[in-house]
């Protein structure tokens, strides 16, 4: 701690305010809330209170692994995480610019095609049927998909087909995940990445469609489910 000074030769420590915004400097210490893409720290402000909540308790419960997150929670009370993710769900710093692409036309056609249509033919169903009409998520527990790094994109996918990122059974992004080829996931994040958020986005309050898939994140998913 640092000192603030002396007085007839005693030291007095400075005084840290024992606020949320001071104890949560941990970790905007990696994951900035500046408009700016970072390759391995995705930004955590403005996604829904009840995704970020269940993100720290994957960490926590070892469902996701990365040694720096499971360190900074595994001691962590889920009332705490509350705390946390319900601080992060309200901030809306503006979002990163669109990222440029080297990928070709085909390859941001087909990740179009992904993210807004799916495909039928290999079960693949289209990322807003999930993720909201904008892609800004959906309220409690669905993130929203602009304004993540490329790379990142690319990161998840990988860990859910290699099983290193899990969810609450059933683990509908895993299903996914295993039905789209390593071209597809290039071209999904290709895509996304060329898209700029909409700084007045915010998640949607409900699911306009049903799910095309149960997920053990979403409540209520189970009754939401096309047939």
């Amino acid at each position: 701690m640092a000192l603030a000074g002396t007085t007839g030769g005693m030291a007095h420590a400075a005084t840290v305010p024992d606020t949320l915004a001071q104890r949560i400097k941990a970790c905007t210490a990696c994951h900035a809330q500046e408009e700016r893409y970072d390759a391995f720290f995705p930004r955590i402000a403005g996604k829904p209170a009840g995704y970020l909540y269940n993100q720290l308790v994957n960490f926590r419960d070892g469902r996701r692994r990365y040694p720096m997150m499971t360190y900074m929670v595994e001691h962590l009370p889920d009332a705490y995480l509350k705390e946390i993710a319900d601080y992060f769900s309200q901030q809306h710093p503006t979002p990163p610019p669109a990222q440029a692409s080297t990928a070709g036309s085909g390859a941001l056609a087909r990740g179009k095609q992904l993210v807004l249509a799916g495909d039928g033919v290999k079960k693949i169903p289209a990322c807003i049927s999930c993720h909201g009409q904008q892609l800004a998520g959906v309220a409690p527990a669905i993130p929203g998909l602009l304004g993540l790094p490329r790379d990142y994109i690319n990161a998840q996918f990988g860990a859910w087909k290699n099983g290193v990122r899990r969810a609450h059974a059933p683990d509908c992004m895993a299903v996914i995940a295993g039905r789209l080829s390593d071209a597809d996931v290039g071209a999904v994040s290709a895509w996304l990445g060329t898209q700029a958020a909409d700084a007045n986005a915010r998640p949607a309050d409900a699911i306009a469609l049903p799910l095309p898939l149960h997920c053990g994140s979403v409540p209520g998913s189970a009754d939401k489910v096309a047939p």
